[in-house]
């Protein structure tokens, strides 16, 4: 007997102004369960998880939660409030039975000490802090509104393996589809105001939605036909039954009424590029170009030649220069040794991360016109900017709206809209990703995939990668740079692993206030028979419990595991979370050693 939900919502609707933006939706959530939310950018999936939070009363419907269920929501954008530090911040979500000392630990893991002031984070890292504060509790159920905004490779892989580690109950928002295939084990689709369920992973989630839209169109044709049928009786119908007549008129309006009310799928982005002459066929050639900031080298001896038609991906954790090295090759920044050359005909268009082109002012008609008319040259040819704004699902009532108010998505799609209309042979894409919807994504691939130029392109999208890139350029620490043919995936078996989330992890825990209690150098200058040991034999202790872990996680995501053997579930969670445990403690300790061998060789 399945166990009973822990949150309900039932017929749900909500309404802002015209168009009802939720209908009819329904969300169940019982214990365990690893739920992804999909739809279209404003189809309402943020507003919906708020009022599973509790946080927006519906029009219409029930919220049902358990008593004594824990819930914990991520919005896009969290407020920090007036905490003094990030470990205050984190601490204020626990609960009297929460462990304390696994604030520390979350905020460690993600980068940051706790003694951050709150009101000076970056956008990246406040986000950290505030999935620590939810992470923390380990409460259960589990409500996370694109937890991977702002975050690296490292960041979004560590996270993945925490929430498969947990016990809570999942309902996913995300953009990242690597991320929504690994961690769902059902999928609610919210299409038109209405939800649908498939006891599915992401994984199964496109041809699903297709054979679904596929049906509506077979019965909205059938429905189409009766119209049809019905409307030629009324001209030539025999007229003497008054009675019957009036029965058959009024079936005719109802179907009628029916298509009227049948809200269609909305349509799809029509993404094209405007294509410049084909540059030559050597694009860029770099060959010993380093560049260094202070101290801290950024690039050290990189050479590579990038041909027409190539497709480059730039994959490192945050700060490890990857918009400097795109930066030097392509002409905006001088090495500091070695050389980097262009090659001929080249016409480029940047699609930056910040968005910082976008002015808040302008109307969303002055951005893609640049305040010039009233028309936009498409692929040589002009196009009113009205039918350009709905190729990117904007309202011809959009055109005066100012770009400030703009959602992520909606200021995502524009930027993109701005950038293909320009003609170019080589396209720079710093984070393409951020704020576009799956459906977007999907038809930027195929855009990339037809584009006759060259592009050159960062993205923490694993997926993306893989789909896109014929080659990607990793960073290796210390300002080292390698490339691997193929995507994402393809660079993993090459290297053995992937960017991993310890490369993030080990750079912030070097400074922990507990390394500053340790005796002074002069105090220790030799190794002694144990340290020596444990250098020997941590890494292969490390190898053994990194295996271990690997082996507990396979086992846990057997979806069917927790209803039929919820304690088997418990106590391999448990021992999965105490082999993490003793990996890290491993790893400092190691770490702590090879500093000491290294200061005592030196």
């Amino acid at each position: 007997m399945a166990a009973p939900p822990l949150l309900l919502l039932q017929d749900i609707a909500l309404t802002f102004g015209g168009t009802p933006l939720i209908e009819s939706a329904e969300l169940s959530v019982s214990p365990g369960e690893r739920l992804c939310l999909v739809g279209r950018n404003g189809s309402g999936k943020s507003t919906l998880l708020k009022i599973a939070a509790g946080l927006v009363e519906a029009d219409k419907g029930s919220r049902f939660v358990q008593p004594g269920a824990t819930v914990r929501y991520l919005p896009q954008e969290p407020d920090l409030g007036d905490h003094k530090t990030t470990l205050a911040y984190v601490e204020a979500g626990l609960g009297p039975s929460d462990d304390p000392y696994r604030a520390q630990y979350l905020l460690n893991e993600l980068g940051l000490t706790g003694e951050e002031d709150p009101r000076k984070l970056s956008g990246g890292e406040g986000r950290r802090a505030a999935l620590a504060r939810v992470l923390a509790p380990e409460p259960d159920i589990l409500l996370l509104d694109e937890p991977t905004n702002h975050l690296d490779l490292p960041a979004i892989e560590w996270l993945e393996n925490e929430i498969r580690a947990m016990r809570s109950a999942l309902v996913l928002i995300s953009h990242d589809r690597r991320f929504l295939e690994t961690l769902s084990r059902a999928t609610v689709w919210l299409d038109r105001g209405r939800t649908r369920r498939m006891e599915k992973s992401f994984a199964s989630f496109e041809s699903w939605r297709d054979e679904v839209l596929e049906q509506e169109e077979q019965e909205a044709h059938k429905l189409d036909r009766r119209i049809v049928a019905e409307e030629h009786w009324v001209r030539y119908g025999v007229t003497a039954r008054r009675k019957r007549n009036v029965r058959r008129m009024a079936e005719l309006g109802a179907l009628r009424q029916e298509r009227g009310d049948r809200r269609k799928a909305a349509g799809g982005v029509r993404l094209t590029v405007s294509d410049a002459d084909l540059s030559g066929k050597l694009v860029i050639e770099a060959i010993g170009a380093a560049k260094s900031f202070g101290d801290r080298p950024i690039v050290r001896e990189f050479s590579t030649r990038i041909l027409r038609g190539d497709r480059v991906g730039f994959i490192g954790p945050n700060g490890a220069g990857k918009t400097t090295l795109l930066k030097m090759l392509i002409g905006e920044l001088a090495p500091d040794a070695g050389t980097v050359r262009l090659g001929a005909n080249i016409q480029m268009v940047m699609l930056e991360q910040g968005r910082d082109s976008l002015d808040p002012t302008w109307s969303l008609s002055e951005a893609l016109t640049s305040g010039r008319g009233d028309s936009i040259m498409v692929g040589g040819q002009p196009k009113h900017v009205v039918s350009y704004m709905k190729d990117f699902l904007f309202s011809p009532e959009q055109a005066r709206t100012p770009v400030g108010v703009l959602s992520g998505g909606e200021r995502g799609r524009l930027t993109l809209a701005r950038a293909l209309a320009q003609p170019s042979n080589l396209l720079v894409l710093d984070e393409p990703t951020n704020d576009l919807d799956l459906e977007t994504l999907d038809l930027l691939q195929e855009m990339l995939a037809d584009y006759p130029g060259t592009v050159l392109l960062v993205s923490h999208d694993r997926d993306f990668l893989d789909r896109v890139a014929t080659s990607v350029i990793v960073s290796e620490g210390e300002g080292r740079w390698q490339e691997y043919a193929g995507g994402y995936s393809d660079m993993v078996i090459q290297r053995g692993e992937g960017v991993t989330a310890r490369v993030a992890a080990a750079a912030p825990a070097a400074p922990k206030k507990e390394r500053a209690a340790e005796p002074a150098p002069a105090a220790r200058r030799k190794l002694t028979f144990k340290d020596k040991h444990a250098l020997e034999t941590l890494p292969a202790t490390m190898d053994k419990l990194a295996a271990e872990i690997a082996r507990l996680q396979e086992r846990m995501a057997d979806p069917a595991l927790y209803t039929r053997d919820p304690a088997a579930f418990g106590k391999l969670s448990a021992a999965a979370a105490k082999a993490q445990a003793d990996l890290a403690h491993a790893e400092e300790e190691w770490l702590r050693l090879e500093m000491l061998r290294e200061e005592v060789e030196g």
